[in-house]
């Protein structure tokens, strides 16, 4: 499962794996899995699946070294959201397509865990400065009153009226 979580990559703001990914998982070619994911279009929506741009690309090749035998391919690769890797494995039909599909929805659930639990850490953090900015106004007033006890201003002399 750990060899799974290190494949879901952030493409456009989603959580993805790479066709070449998945097709290693399910135990196929890569252009098998296309072919059939052509031939089964409608079960693809873009929310499911989308195609990488060459910059996506390039970026994917130059970031991921167990991708390098992509950038010299022509094709465009696809990405697959959870919903698309458990689609592809429907489509596939393979007793390890199926299999492996649960554990890909795991990693997935796992990396969302992950993402949620970082989420609420950072909201803690963000109260702790919030008090902490609170505490600092007060102390640098604090601070301010005992220097003034501390020296406090000279009197102005009084001017002696009279005799």
């Amino acid at each position: 499962m750990r060899k799974i979580e290190n494949r879901i990559l952030l493409i456009r703001g989603e959580k993805v794996i790479v066709d070449a990914d998945l097709s290693e998982f399910y135990g196929v070619a890569t252009k098998r899995l296309n072919e059939q994911v052509k031939r089964n279009a409608n079960r693809f929506p873009d929310d499911f699946m989308f195609q990488l741009t060459k910059n996506e690309k390039s970026e994917v090749v130059a970031n991921c070294d167990h991708l390098e035998n992509l950038k010299h391919s022509k094709a465009l690769p696809y990405a697959f959201t959870e919903h698309g890797a458990i689609m592809a494995a429907s489509v596939l039909n393979t007793p390890r397509a199926i299999e492996v599909s649960v554990f890909i929805v795991r990693a997935f659930i796992k990396l969302r865990q992950f993402i949620a639990g970082q989420k609420e850490l950072q909201r803690e953090i963000s109260r702790i400065e919030k008090r902490l900015a609170e505490h600092d106004e007060q102390i640098v007033e604090l601070v301010d009153l005992i220097r003034r006890l501390l020296n406090p201003d000279p009197l102005p002399k009084k001017r002696r009226i009279g005799f």
